[in-house]
């Protein structure tokens, strides 16, 4: 069952790119929860197509209704659903691609597995599928702010230019201070220059997103196929796009001896177990040891491109494609809080599972 994710919060999402709508249900949310439709809108906005000169010029409000699951501003605990209908579709750009297979889009694949797809907009494997998880992303992320947890994501890199970001200060009022949303203002219009260089060639551009959650309470994580790193992985790797996920060191610890590379434990003034370095980016064993938790996202280039490329037909035979159709030249700044989401996602749910599982653990031990 793809389209569902987690255990205890779970969701399910649905809907095509240029069908009636998508959307999605939340199963497993505790009730009395204090939530509004304004709430998840606000994240909804961070990511609707349209927002700025370097994202798709789609216009899609992306309005959002709750179905089911809020009574007077509060969860009840029952499964909630919330729905965002289509409204700027240009479904005959998409003529081409009926039978011209899009290089390193999902065409090919699709019509391998189901022999059948949702031509115009992409079906699932558009990034308005996102929306569903970015809405449900909103509500996990309410849960996990009773417990003092924080996620921010921001751009750290497009192509070569890679920004000077601090993750244990950013802040979100910092990311959403320019419209490619990387925090180091210099580099930021670097990187919007070079966006808007390779959409108007009619080509694109990839990169890497980074993310912290912060203040997230030891002990999260299910050893040995539900690690947390594992399941981050899962999460933010079933975004469109992506290609790669490094979490504290990542790869460039490979470089390093064990001596150079472990995180030496001290004693706080709270009489907290902490580490002087973060090279395990808050994750050891597969369980949070209650530092940041840092990971990295990359991104490839958008596939859609205007360019003119060699492909084939369903049926074999070779042509050239130059796509039509509104795409993003750039998924990063809109990649933000999808990462965001997914990383709340698996906190909440691992949270969940804790509670279930371990209890609330006395002051000394785990404090969730």
């Amino acid at each position: 069952m793809g389209s569902t994710f987690g255990h205890l919060f779970r969701i399910s999402t649905f809907g095509e790119s240029h069908g009636g709508g998508v959307g999605v249900v939340i199963d497993g949310c505790p009730p009395l929860i204090e939530l509004s439709a304004e709430e998840i809108q606000v994240e909804l906005d961070r990511r609707r197509p349209g927002q700025s000169k370097i994202t798709t010029p789609r216009n899609e409000a992306d309005h959002c209704e709750i179905l089911s699951g809020i009574v007077d501003g509060k969860t009840l605990g029952t499964p909630i659903a919330i729905l965002v209908r289509n409204k700027d579709q240009r479904s005959q750009d998409y003529t081409d691609m009926a039978v011209k297979y899009r290089p390193s889009h999902a065409d090919a694949t699709y019509d391998a597995k189901y022999g059948i797809r949702a031509v115009a907009g992409g079906g699932r494997s558009s990034a308005r599928e996102t929306i569903g998880r970015v809405a449900a992303g909103a509500i996990a992320k309410k849960v996990l702010q009773q417990s003092g947890v924080e996620i921010v994501a921001y751009v750290k890199r497009i192509k070569d230019l890679e920004a000077a970001i601090d993750p244990n200060t950013v802040t979100l009022e910092q990311v959403e201070s320019n419209i490619v949303r990387c925090p180091d203002p210099d580099c930021a219009e670097r990187m919007i220059d070079l966006i808007q260089q390779m959409g108007g060639q009619g080509d694109s551009i990839g990169g890497v997103v980074e993310c912290v959650a912060r203040r997230v309470p030891m002990g999260l994580g299910e050893p040995v196929f539900d690690k947390l790193e594992a399941d981050l992985a899962k999460a933010v790797m079933s975004l469109p796009a992506t290609k790669g996920f490094e979490i504290g060191s990542g790869f460039a610890g490979t470089l390093m001896t064990g001596s150079e590379h472990n995180d030496e434990f001290y004693t706080d003034e709270a009489g907290r177990i902490r580490t002087v370095t973060n090279r395990s980016g808050g994750v050891q064993g597969g369980i949070s040891n209650g530092e940041n938790i840092v990971i990295r996202v990359a991104f490839k280039p958008t596939a859609t491109i205007r360019k003119e490329q060699k492909t084939v037909t369903n049926t074999g035979e070779a042509v050239t494609l130059a796509a039509k159709g509104r795409h993003d030249p750039c998924v990063l700044p809109r990649a933000v809080p999808m990462v965001e989401a997914m990383v709340a996602l698996v906190l909440c749910d691992h949270l969940l599972r804790q509670r279930g599982q371990c209890g609330r653990r006395e002051e000394g031990d785990i404090q969730l």
